[in-house]
């Protein structure tokens, strides 16, 4: 058999450790040239079985390069190192150190309520760093479009009260925005799509004459959750499975008010929670959630990210703009760190909002680009960090554009994203948190090298 060439053998050989290496030594895993997982997509040729359905469920490709400056991805800005204690906590989960959770709490309005954005941004993250678990859920369905991706939610027996509606008084809505109130034989029901589930925290309202709460898992119960107390206060009570499980239920057993449940596995990795309220603002968690109870719920779910994602509603009321919104989403940042010091704070601005001009094309709300504004000179004042959404994914006239794509990808309202145009938002949203957390491991590195005295010509190997 005659051997190839001695020179092309060892070009090929340098270029394969060249590929190899990247991928072996953490270090150096941002410098990767090949992700070899793309590999059998490439060289797999086979027919799709039905391309009608097949072409539903391909992302579309929307171009995003000339918004960034001709950049592949569009930056997070604003606070320098704001998103560290984030960046720290996704690094420990992609080192799979044992327990490491990075949890993010992502509030927004209409489309985080039907888990759209939020459930793509979700499943790229567990993707790459593992799956922590689903996560909160709200314990019924408080709009018929209510979601969370992987949930199936049935209910029945509740008296829901949603903070935007203001009906409570008392400002007690849980880490969701909504209260349930529900007497003997109230039920829920999730059943998630993945096994592997290992524990549920419910999360009640304890208070005189409360009643109890059953707890089932894949029929088997749990446990027994107590509400009854002398004095009205935030209660949160964790079961665990003897064995991992797909399906939970909860059953009331005299009065109870219930906020929703927290279900975790065992693996290190990320918990990615959508609390969405249809028609929110950022008046509602200024102003209308009672502060020392959010704090209890914001501490007790120790979130290493706190998005605030509230622009569309007010977007149309530019007088509000111009006198209310920077008090109100200061007075928000202000209720966060002082629950949770140890968070990081993204600002993520709304996404673009259409409207008819006069002569017939779809233009943008003046509201949205002077919202974006603002939300970068807040994030800059108070140490947060920025996604500009309405830039990143196109910028004025985007949902013109995006209604009369082929697949559409937003409703006639010019403001709702279908999936489609959803996954697209998510997936710039993701692609812009692993950038930022790739500069962050460089520059942590880079900090490393300085302690230990290596100067950058020592680090290259140069003289």
């Amino acid at each position: 058999m005659r051997l190839p060439p001695s020179k092309p053998s060892l070009v090929i050989l340098t270029l394969a450790v060249l590929l190899a290496v990247p991928h072996q030594v953490e270090q150096l895993q941002d410098y990767q040239l090949l992700d070899w997982r793309r590999i059998p997509a490439v060289v797999d040729f086979q027919p799709r079985v039905n391309p009608a359905a097949a072409a539903a469920e391909e992302e579309p490709r929307v171009s995003t390069e000339r918004v960034a400056g001709g950049a592949p991805v569009f930056r997070i800005t604003g606070a320098e190192g704001a998103l560290d204690a984030f960046y720290e906590a996704l690094h420990q989960t992609e080192l799979r150190q044992p327990g490491a959770v990075a949890r993010v709490l992502h509030y927004g309005d209409s489309p985080t309520t039907a888990d759209l954005i939020t459930g793509d941004v979700r499943r790229l993250l567990q993707r790459q760093f593992g799956d922590a678990g689903h996560g909160f859920c709200l314990l019924a369905k408080p709009w018929a479009w209510y979601d969370h991706a992987g949930v199936t939610l049935r209910a029945a027996g509740w008296e829901m009260e949603a903070a935007t509606m203001n009906r409570t008084r008392d400002g007690f809505y849980g880490l969701g925005g909504v209260s349930f109130r529900g007497a003997a034989g109230a039920w829920a029901r999730w059943t998630f799509r993945d096994p592997g589930h290992t524990s549920l925290e419910l999360s009640y309202l304890t208070q005189p004459g409360g009643g109890a709460v059953r707890i089932v898992a894949d029929g088997q119960m749990l446990g027994k959750v107590e509400t009854a107390s002398a004095a009205v206060s935030p209660g949160f009570t964790e079961l665990r499975t003897p064995r991992p499980a797909r399906e939970f239920e909860a059953h009331a057993e005299g009065p109870v008010r219930l906020f929703g449940a927290v279900f975790r596995k065992q693996n290190a990795g990320v918990m990615y929670d959508s609390i969405g309220l249809n028609g929110a603002s950022v008046y509602i968690l200024a102003r209308i959630f009672h502060e020392r109870h959010w704090a209890a719920q914001l501490a007790r779910a120790r979130p290493d990210l706190v998005v605030i994602n509230y622009g569309t509603n007010e977007s149309g009321y530019l007088s509000y703009i111009d006198q209310y919104y920077t008090k109100e989403l200061k007075e928000i940042i202000r209720r966060v760190r002082a629950a949770t010091p140890q968070a990081s704070i993204l600002i993520m601005s709304p996404m673009d909002r259409g409207q008819r001009e006069p002569g017939g094309a779809i233009g943008t709300l003046p509201g949205i680009p002077k919202l974006a504004a603002i939300q970068r000179q807040v994030a800059l004042e108070t140490g947060c960090a920025f996604f500009d959404t309405y830039q990143a994914m196109g910028g004025p006239g985007t949902m013109g554009r995006w209604y009369e794509a082929e697949p559409r990808l937003v409703a006639g309202d010019f403001i709702h994203p279908l999936p489609a145009g959803a996954r697209i938002v998510g997936k710039l949203m993701y692609q812009a948190l692993l950038e930022g957390f790739n500069r962050y491991k460089v520059r942590k590195m880079q900090q490393r090298f300085t302690q230990a005295g290596v100067r950058p010509a020592e680090r290259t190997g140069r003289r």
